[in-house]
């Protein structure tokens, strides 16, 4: 089996063209603004962000509770709810009512959940054509790529790139770049995908306790067009996506578009109670260690999450390492701590790739202290014995160091001469800082050394 590069080798490649870099980071950072100024054309936004955190706390603190209670209801509705323990039985379950409608091509709105469950390879490999008709998520199935971002999936694309793809796939004309232009051909495309697949698939960002439905937030109508032309709508959802009652969802529906992409709300919030007549309604319910994350008092707050991204458009790791360099399903610093709970030692890497800013903390909607998590995923990655072992013994050399005053003298004076005399000696492709910096001139003397010369002509 081929081994996974980690967060810092991804992230070199991603580094080697620099101008794809300082657009990516612009063009997030845009958003980040965006952001800003929706948020605070609200001024009760601070106010909002904590209700919206405390609902979620009660949900997570009762989460037995409320599932009980949401498929009670949802069942009442004649939705058919589904139980999935992780992600091998989601995908079973959803390839079941595929095979017992004798299904093998169906359209999929965006669902990051099926990304997170490697739901289309499991469909391929079984004989399932799977469409994804948001226009993103699209671009990317075409270029065989997972999505960047959970919101802008394509955001690592250029619309040259895009254009370049839809001549290959949708035959529109070689060099075209105009969005106008590719967007029709795509809406062209997959209309009639819509009017041709049978069962759709769509994610979930709420579901109401309190009556059984569920809500769906997209900009461009993809999951109603499929969910209403399909005789079967599947729609997939993790176990934390609950809140309590319908009138809860107004707090949450004016903080997730403003987070993620400076809109005052989504085009398209649309609620599903129940199937229409002679149609079916599956709704799978999937764990995939969420109740482990649930038990894990120090991680526990970051399934409050609501999937806006903005922890992703603000972190600046994230903005100049790519969505890809994560290799997991959910990038940046939300998928840094979602993403150990899965798999701690695939993912050891990923709380690391963090410069620990706080700007996460400080943006998300729901305030998860992602960064806290963050810092706290290190620890327990070091102490179970996952971290790398080249900074384990580096970090264990800088103990002793800083342990002793002596021996901590004697490295900064080492270092110093090093830098002066040996300069080759730091400055090569064996010191991780050298390779994106210039490495500064080395201090005269150490500030413990400037403190004393200082101190005792000031008693003088």
């Amino acid at each position: 089996m081929k081994e996974t590069k980690d967060h810092a080798a991804l992230a070199e490649a991603f580094n080697a063209d620099e101008p794809r870099v300082n657009w990516h980071d612009e063009t997030l950072w845009f958003i980040r603004q965006k952001r800003d100024k929706a948020a605070y054309t609200i001024p009760d936004w601070e106010l909002l962000r904590e209700t919206a955190s405390r609902i979620k706390h009660n949900v997570l603190s009762n989460l037995h509770d409320y599932l009980l209670q949401f498929e009670a209801n949802a069942k009442a509705n004649g939705i058919i709810v589904h139980w999935a323990a992780d992600a091998r039985e989601h995908n079973q379950i959803v390839h079941a009512i595929l095979q017992k409608h004798k299904v093998d091509r169906m359209v999929k709105s965006k669902s990051m959940l099926t990304e997170e469950c490697h739901l289309n390879e499991y469909l391929a490999e079984n004989g399932v054509e799977v469409i994804d008709t948001d226009l993103g998520e699209r671009i990317v199935q075409l270029a065989k790529e997972p999505p960047s971002h959970i919101v802008l999936p394509c955001i690592h694309k250029k619309k040259e790139e895009i254009g370049e793809l839809f001549h290959e796939h949708l035959g529109t004309p070689a060099g075209m770049a105009d969005p106008q232009v590719l967007t029709e051909a795509a809406r062209q495309h997959l209309r009639e995908t819509f009017l041709t697949r049978r069962a759709a698939l769509t994610g979930v960002n709420f579901a109401v306790a309190e009556t059984g439905e569920f809500v769906i937030c997209t900009n461009e109508g993809n999951a109603d067009m499929g969910a209403h032309l399909a005789d079967v709508h599947i729609a997939c959802m993790g176990i934390e996506k609950l809140v309590p009652k319908r009138e809860h969802l107004g707090v949450f529906l004016r903080l997730l578009a403003r987070s993620a992409t400076g809109q005052p709300i989504t085009t398209y919030s649309s609620h599903f109670k129940r199937p229409r007549e002679g149609h079916e309604l599956h709704l799978v319910l999937v764990d995939n260690g969420r109740s482990m994350q649930l038990g894990r008092e120090d991680f526990r707050n970051s399934l409050k999450c609501i999937r806006c991204g903005a922890c992703m458009n603000t972190c600046p790791v994230y903005r100049r390492s790519g969505g890809h360099s994560y290799h997991t399903a959910v990038a940046g610093p939300i998928g840094a701590i979602l993403a150990p709970n899965l798999d701690i030692k695939k993912n050891a890497d990923l709380p690391f790739a963090s410069t620990l800013c706080g700007s996460c903390s400080n943006v998300c909607p729901v305030k998860i202290d992602i960064h806290d998590q963050l810092y706290k995923w290190r620890q327990v990655i070091v102490k179970e014995g996952y971290a790398d072992t080249k900074k384990t013994l580096s970090m264990k050399a800088m103990t002793q160091a800083f342990a002793s005053p002596t021996t901590f003298q004697l490295a900064g004076k080492a270092g110093r001469w090093f830098m002066r005399n040996m300069p080759f000696a730091v400055n090569n492709k064996l010191n991780p800082w050298y390779k994106q910096r210039e490495m500064p001139a080395p201090p005269k003397e150490s500030f413990g050394e400037w403190y004393l010369k200082n101190r005792k002509k000031k008693n003088e």
